[in-house]
Protein backbone atom coordinates (compact mmCIF):
# COMPACT_ATOMS: atom_id res chain seq x y z
CA UNK A 1 0.00 0.00 0.00
CA UNK A 2 1.57 3.45 -1.14
CA UNK A 3 2.08 6.27 1.72
CA UNK A 4 -0.22 9.47 0.70
CA UNK A 5 1.39 12.56 0.41
CA UNK A 6 0.56 13.16 3.85
CA UNK A 7 1.87 9.91 5.33
CA UNK A 8 5.21 8.74 2.82
CA UNK A 9 6.49 5.56 2.25
CA UNK A 10 10.18 5.58 1.46
CA UNK A 11 12.14 3.11 0.23
CA UNK A 12 16.21 2.38 -0.06
CA UNK A 13 18.47 -0.54 -1.45
CA UNK A 14 17.73 -2.86 1.34
CA UNK A 15 14.62 -0.95 3.43
CA UNK A 16 10.98 -0.15 3.24
CA UNK A 17 9.56 2.86 5.77
CA UNK A 18 6.25 2.82 6.45
CA UNK A 19 4.03 5.13 8.71
CA UNK A 20 3.50 3.25 11.93
CA UNK A 21 0.35 1.60 12.20
CA UNK A 22 -1.90 -0.83 14.26
CA UNK A 23 -0.48 -3.82 11.56
CA UNK A 24 2.91 -3.21 12.67
CA UNK A 25 1.98 -3.88 16.82
CA UNK A 26 3.44 -7.70 16.56
CA UNK A 27 7.15 -6.26 15.69
CA UNK A 28 7.19 -3.05 16.82
CA UNK A 29 6.23 -4.54 20.30
CA UNK A 30 9.05 -7.43 20.03
CA UNK A 31 11.31 -4.60 19.93
CA UNK A 32 10.12 -1.97 22.17
CA UNK A 33 10.03 -5.07 24.59
CA UNK A 34 13.75 -6.28 24.36
CA UNK A 35 15.60 -4.19 27.54
CA UNK A 36 19.08 -3.94 25.40
CA UNK A 37 17.07 -2.03 22.27
CA UNK A 38 15.20 0.53 24.81
CA UNK A 39 18.41 0.75 27.38
CA UNK A 40 19.57 4.15 25.81
CA UNK A 41 15.80 5.48 25.14
CA UNK A 42 13.42 5.08 27.80
CA UNK A 43 15.70 3.09 30.35
CA UNK A 44 13.19 0.07 30.48
CA UNK A 45 11.42 -2.20 28.12
CA UNK A 46 8.10 -1.25 26.98
CA UNK A 47 4.90 -3.12 27.23
CA UNK A 48 2.87 -4.20 24.27
CA UNK A 49 0.33 -1.65 25.36
CA UNK A 50 2.26 1.05 25.71
CA UNK A 51 3.29 0.35 22.19
CA UNK A 52 -0.02 0.37 21.25
CA UNK A 53 -0.32 3.66 22.87
CA UNK A 54 2.83 5.12 21.20
CA UNK A 55 1.41 3.66 17.66
CA UNK A 56 -1.83 5.79 18.30
CA UNK A 57 0.15 8.92 19.16
CA UNK A 58 2.05 8.70 15.98
CA UNK A 59 -0.99 8.33 14.08
CA UNK A 60 -2.12 11.12 15.04
CA UNK A 61 1.16 13.16 14.21
CA UNK A 62 0.89 12.11 10.86
CA UNK A 63 -2.30 13.02 10.24
CA UNK A 64 -1.80 16.89 11.91
CA UNK A 65 1.42 17.36 10.96
CA UNK A 66 2.91 15.61 7.81
CA UNK A 67 5.65 13.43 9.74
CA UNK A 68 6.51 11.69 12.89
CA UNK A 69 7.93 7.79 13.25
CA UNK A 70 7.91 5.03 10.41
CA UNK A 71 8.52 1.32 10.81
CA UNK A 72 11.13 -0.09 9.08
CA UNK A 73 11.09 -3.38 7.23
CA UNK A 74 14.08 -4.92 5.82
CA UNK A 75 12.80 -5.51 1.81
CA UNK A 76 14.22 -8.93 1.69
CA UNK A 77 12.74 -10.26 4.29
CA UNK A 78 9.78 -8.31 5.26
CA UNK A 79 10.77 -8.23 8.62
CA UNK A 80 10.68 -5.07 10.89
CA UNK A 81 14.17 -3.97 11.39
CA UNK A 82 13.88 -1.12 13.05
CA UNK A 83 12.12 1.93 13.70
CA UNK A 84 12.75 5.61 12.48
CA UNK A 85 11.66 9.48 13.14
CA UNK A 86 11.49 12.66 12.06
CA UNK A 87 9.74 14.70 14.94
CA UNK A 88 9.98 17.55 16.83
CA UNK A 89 12.06 18.03 19.94
CA UNK A 90 10.95 18.63 23.17
CA UNK A 91 12.23 19.87 26.40
CA UNK A 92 9.43 18.51 28.62
CA UNK A 93 6.07 16.77 28.25
CA UNK A 94 4.98 14.11 26.20
CA UNK A 95 4.64 15.67 23.08
CA UNK A 96 6.69 17.14 20.73
CA UNK A 97 6.74 20.84 20.48
CA UNK A 98 6.19 22.52 16.79
CA UNK A 99 8.47 25.01 17.32
CA UNK A 100 11.67 23.17 18.32
CA UNK A 101 13.96 21.82 15.48
CA UNK A 102 13.40 18.60 14.23
CA UNK A 103 14.85 15.95 15.45
CA UNK A 104 16.48 12.51 13.48
CA UNK A 105 15.69 9.54 15.62
CA UNK A 106 16.14 5.50 15.31
CA UNK A 107 15.88 2.28 17.53
CA UNK A 108 17.22 -0.99 15.72
CA UNK A 109 16.17 -4.63 16.79
CA UNK A 110 19.27 -5.95 18.08
CA UNK A 111 19.79 -8.67 15.75
CA UNK A 112 20.01 -5.89 13.26
CA UNK A 113 22.80 -3.97 15.26
CA UNK A 114 25.77 -3.52 13.20
CA UNK A 115 24.80 -3.64 9.55
CA UNK A 116 24.43 -0.41 8.54
CA UNK A 117 20.49 -0.48 8.36
CA UNK A 118 20.25 2.67 10.96
CA UNK A 119 22.65 4.99 8.78
CA UNK A 120 20.53 3.54 5.50
CA UNK A 121 17.34 4.47 6.94
CA UNK A 122 18.81 7.58 8.72
CA UNK A 123 19.46 9.08 5.12
CA UNK A 124 16.18 8.25 3.57
CA UNK A 125 14.34 9.98 6.57
CA UNK A 126 17.31 12.94 6.42
CA UNK A 127 16.47 13.66 2.65
CA UNK A 128 12.50 13.83 3.37
CA UNK A 129 12.88 16.43 6.47
CA UNK A 130 15.47 18.66 3.93
CA UNK A 131 13.10 18.18 0.84
CA UNK A 132 9.55 17.82 1.64
CA UNK A 133 9.58 19.77 4.88
CA UNK A 134 12.49 21.94 3.91
CA UNK A 135 13.89 22.18 7.65
CA UNK A 136 16.68 24.02 7.86
CA UNK A 137 18.82 22.02 10.52
CA UNK A 138 18.16 18.60 11.69
CA UNK A 139 19.06 17.73 15.49
CA UNK A 140 20.03 13.72 16.65
CA UNK A 141 19.93 13.16 20.19
CA UNK A 142 20.88 10.45 22.56
CA UNK A 143 22.23 9.35 25.51
CA UNK A 144 26.09 9.93 26.02
CA UNK A 145 27.10 6.34 26.63
CA UNK A 146 24.98 5.08 23.39
CA UNK A 147 28.56 5.06 21.16
CA UNK A 148 26.09 3.18 18.36
CA UNK A 149 24.25 6.42 17.81
CA UNK A 150 27.13 8.69 18.10
CA UNK A 151 28.62 6.68 15.04
CA UNK A 152 25.38 7.12 13.25
CA UNK A 153 25.27 10.78 13.53
CA UNK A 154 28.89 10.94 12.30
CA UNK A 155 28.48 8.91 9.22
CA UNK A 156 25.03 11.51 8.62
CA UNK A 157 27.67 14.44 9.14
CA UNK A 158 26.12 15.45 11.92
CA UNK A 159 27.97 18.19 14.68
CA UNK A 160 28.17 17.36 17.94
CA UNK A 161 26.80 20.76 19.78
CA UNK A 162 27.37 19.55 23.46
CA UNK A 163 24.96 18.32 26.40
CA UNK A 164 21.62 19.95 25.98
CA UNK A 165 18.40 19.58 27.80
CA UNK A 166 15.98 17.56 25.92
CA UNK A 167 13.14 15.09 26.72
CA UNK A 168 13.31 16.61 30.57
CA UNK A 169 17.44 15.45 30.52
CA UNK A 170 20.24 16.06 29.40
CA UNK A 171 21.34 14.33 26.48
CA UNK A 172 24.70 14.44 23.95
CA UNK A 173 23.03 16.80 20.98
CA UNK A 174 23.94 16.42 17.00
CA UNK A 175 22.85 19.10 14.51
CA UNK A 176 23.59 19.18 10.67
CA UNK A 177 21.98 22.27 8.53
CA UNK A 178 20.15 21.69 5.29
CA UNK A 179 23.43 23.68 3.71
CA UNK A 180 25.83 21.20 5.26
CA UNK A 181 23.28 18.04 4.75
CA UNK A 182 23.28 18.77 0.68
CA UNK A 183 26.59 19.30 0.38
CA UNK A 184 27.53 15.88 1.88
CA UNK A 185 25.13 13.84 0.23
CA UNK A 186 26.60 15.44 -3.11
CA UNK A 187 30.03 13.94 -2.64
Amino acid sequence: MAGSDLQPELTTERLHLAPCSEEHLDGLAAMNSDPEVMRYITGRAQTRSETLLMIERVKVRWAKLGYSWWTIFERKSGEIARAGCIQNLRREGDEPDPESPFEIGWQLQRDKWGRGFATEAARAMGDFAFTRLRADALYAVCHPENSASVRVMAKLGMHYRGMEHWYSQQVATYAITAEQWHRARSV
